[in-house]
């Protein structure tokens, strides 16, 4: 029995993942994790570090992983790669000038070792702003058909609304789940 089957094993038990969520600062991370497990959204503060909320969700343990996406936080992105089993990535749809920062940096991650086969979600957020992009043009700015390494979704959300997170979430989680917990 090699490590991988072992490890599989372990988690199948355990039926836990760890997700990470990313995204250039304001993006509304932090936000998207309080709205999802049902906090007041009213007061929202940069995140300097990284925030941490485990939730029981449809039989899973959900370890969520939220990191400050300041400029000079994101070389600090790498030490929360371990052990990843999806990464949310989360995109300010009405921020257009920095889409070629967002796009630089998402897929420089992609290219990390530690998240190989990584569940990538893309959370098209703050929807409900006038002038934001739609999934459709975000998803052409970042060049998410070149990514071949990773199963990947994009998804229209609002952090504010709620609107689409629990479909995300829901996605992420299937993806991740038809991958890790196998019976061999």
């Amino acid at each position: 029995m090699g490590l991988l089957t072992i490890l599989k094993k372990m988690k199948q038990k355990e039926k836990e993942m760890r997700l990470l969520i990313l995204g250039l600062d304001n993006a509304g991370k932090t936000t998207i994790l309080k709205k999802f497990s049902g906090e007041d959204i009213s007061i929202i503060s940069p995140t300097l570090g990284f925030n941490i909320k485990t939730l029981e969700y449809k039989s899973f343990k959900l370890n969520f992983w939220d990191v400050g996406g300041q400029k000079s936080l994101r070389s600090y992105w790498r030490n929360y790669f371990e052990s990843t089993d999806g990464l949310i990535w989360v995109v300010d749809s009405a921020d257009r000038r920095r889409l070629q920062d967002c796009k630089d940096e998402l897929h420089a991650l992609l290219l990390e070792e530690r998240l190989a086969g990584a569940t990538l979600l893309v959370f098209a957020n703050k929807q409900d702003l006038p002038g934001s992009l739609s999934a459709e043009e975000i998803k052409e700015c970042l060049q998410l058909d070149m990514i071949k390494t990773h199963h990947w979704q994009i998804l229209q959300c609002s952090a504010v609304t709620g609107e689409n997170l629990v479909n995300g979430i829901d996605w992420i989680i299937s993806d991740i789940a038809s991958r890790i917990f196998t019976m061999d």
